[in-house]
């Protein structure tokens, strides 16, 4: 798979049923190994790992009701009293991060109303922080550690 701008950690990749598989840590289980998923489980390790993020705040394919459908976001981070805090949307390294990724993630956040919106395709990172008082948003320079959220 492609070399991305997170570090490289011991991913655990096996074949099943004739195809490659990722463990994800967070489901605990052997999912397909897309590029998107290659994209996902080094950043979830570079959340857990590098920026303290707690697993068991985490989750992942986490299925919100909008306008009558069901969509997923990629990985949400939750607050002690399981609120949401922060929404991941992962895409392939081959995907350019556009405005139509970012009208993507902010659709989500109509429901889960979160602090963070932070879009990767692995290469590029990119995080803004929502101020609901003053109904707007700040782009960071880097992802937060998670005591500084």
């Amino acid at each position: 798979m492609l070399s991305l701008n997170l570090p490289a950690f011991d991913t655990k990749i096996a074949v099943r049923d004739g195809k490659n598989v990722i463990f994800d840590v967070i489901r605990r289980r052997y999912v397909a190994l897309t590029p998107e998923e290659w994209v996902r489980q080094h950043f979830v390790h570079f959340l857990l790992v590098h920026k303290g993020y707690p697993q068991a705040l985490m989750a992942n394919e986490v299925q919100v009701q909008l306008n009558g459908t069901k969509k997923r976001c990629d990985t949400v981070l939750y607050r002690r009293d399981l609120t949401a805090r922060m929404i991941v949307e992962y895409k392939a390294p081959e995907i350019e991060i556009t405005q139509k990724v970012f009208d993507q993630i902010t659709r989500y956040n109509m429901v889960l109303k979160v602090d963070y919106l932070v879009v990767s395709n692995g290469l590029q990172h990119y995080c803004c922080h929502i101020d609901y008082e003053h109904n707007s948003y700040t782009f960071l320079q880097d992802i937060p550690e998670y005591q500084n959220l």
